[in-house]
């Protein structure tokens, strides 16, 4: 699994770092990113495609249906 956010669409409520903490990041502009590892991308978007690890894909599809800006984008494959 595979996770961006589209920061353009990110409304910084921070419920996404709140579930999956291992998976995004608030940085100071006030908006999420993903994590890979302790490498946060950013700039965010589709360029920053990160891997979720196994352990957090219940918490990042939790978060993708929690995010009231609907900007966590996932692929599976």
């Amino acid at each position: 699994m595979k996770v961006w956010i589209d920061q353009d669409l990110c409304t910084g409520d921070g419920i996404c770092v709140e579930i999956a903490p291992d998976v995004f990041a608030l940085l100071d502009d006030g908006l999420a990113y993903v994590k890979d590892g302790n490498t946060i991308h950013n700039p965010g978007g589709p360029s920053g495609l990160a891997t979720v690890p196994e352990s957090a894909y219940e918490a990042t599809v939790d978060s993708a249906e929690e995010c009231p800006g609907e900007c966590i984008f996932i692929e599976v494959g």
